[in-house]
């Protein structure tokens, strides 16, 4: 049996975190083809070498650097013109998130869809803008389109909906959707840190970005609060509708406050069918004690889907990390060839 070709566009910290687990597990794959806007790209149709090219992304090299070239091997190539050119049955997106455009990701995907691959996506913006439309195109082309990163990493969602919840109506979906925010509330309670310190501490270690407005404001979770509003709950959602509040105003003292009423903060999104509507939003809340989500520390995620048949049902586990990431990618892509 041929082995299944991979296009990957975008090769940062997610795909490299790809290429490593294909290699660790020796899977049956074959990436002809890698494109990232910095680090340049190559077209392989004899497959490349995924060791070397680890060796030479590791060292601080670019795709271009990769020198075992076969006949046919074209170096160059922007992201559409690579996915016009190769011959992958699936394309792996993994380029940066734009939550508002979904560019350029939206264009990769629509491309490669419209020439017969199928797609797995761990970014935001195309499943949060787009995925009623990128889902019809992929079912029209006879392919799929799976975005089980999108939301909490390689901790299953869509996976454990679709195939662990067979049957059942999911009525909600509440979690913790951001590892930052999540961290620095901890802090917050447990070391009585204040807000500022907890944020400081966070961007040392790497789970807050220099400007950390996206996680502490509540836009990353936001963007995941409507992947699952349209995903999960069949909605057509979009960011505007959704009141997003996020965390920088919470004091040391609120935290406080919380703990001797026996409750504790957490950021949570959450949406909801209530008759032919879906409620949504992200905003902080003091949970009882009794709530699993409360138990959630660090920089952890969590969600929590409301059932008919199996009543409420809390899946933790990592929201990022790049063999995380990269798992949710490899299992799409398992997925796609098992069907």
């Amino acid at each position: 049996m041929a082995k299944t070709k991979l296009a990957i566009i975008g090769c940062g910290t997610v795909g490299q975190g790809l290429l490593q687990i294909i290699k660790d597990k020796n899977a049956d794959i074959s990436v002809v083809a890698i494109s990232d806007m910095l680090k340049g790209s190559l077209l392989e149709p004899d497959g490349i070498d995924i060791s070397i090219m680890l060796d030479v992304l590791g060292k601080g090299g670019k795709v271009d650097d990769y020198d075992k070239l076969g006949p046919s091997a074209i170096r160059g190539l922007n992201a559409i013109e690579t996915i016009q050119q190769c011959d992958a049955d699936i394309m792996a997106e993994m380029s940066y998130t734009d939550i508002k455009t979904g560019q350029p990701a939206t264009s990769h995907i629509e491309e490669a869809l419209k020439k017969g691959m199928n797609v797995t996506t761990s970014n935001k913006g195309p499943a949060a803008l787009y995925y009623k439309k990128l889902s019809k195109l992929a079912a029209d082309n006879g392919v799929k389109f799976l975005i089980e990163g999108t939301v909490m990493s390689g901790t299953p969602v869509f996976n454990l909906a679709r195939e662990c919840f067979a049957g059942c109506e999911i009525s909600e979906v509440k979690g913790i959707l951001n590892g930052t925010t999540n961290y620095i509330l901890t802090k917050m309670e447990d070391e009585g840190w204040s807000y500022e310190d907890a944020l400081k501490k966070a961007q040392e270690l790497g789970y807050a970005e220099a400007d950390p407005t996206a996680d502490v404001e509540g836009f990353d979770a936001l963007a995941k609060v409507v992947i699952l509003s349209n995903v999960l709950l069949g909605g057509d959602v979009h960011p505007d509708d959704v009141p997003c509040q996020g965390i920088s105003k919470i004091t040391l003292e609120d935290i406080k406050s919380a703990t001797n009423e026996g409750m504790r903060y957490k950021l949570i999104g959450s949406t909801k069918l209530e008759g032919n509507k879906i409620i949504a939003s992200v905003k902080p809340v003091k949970l009882p004690l009794s709530d699993p989500l409360t138990g959630v520390g660090g920089a952890n995620n969590a969600l929590t889907f409301d059932t008919d048949l199996l009543g409420k049902v809390t899946i933790q586990g990592a929201g990022a990390g790049k063999i995380e990431t990269g798992f949710s990618i490899f299992v799409d892509i398992l997925n796609i060839i098992r069907n």
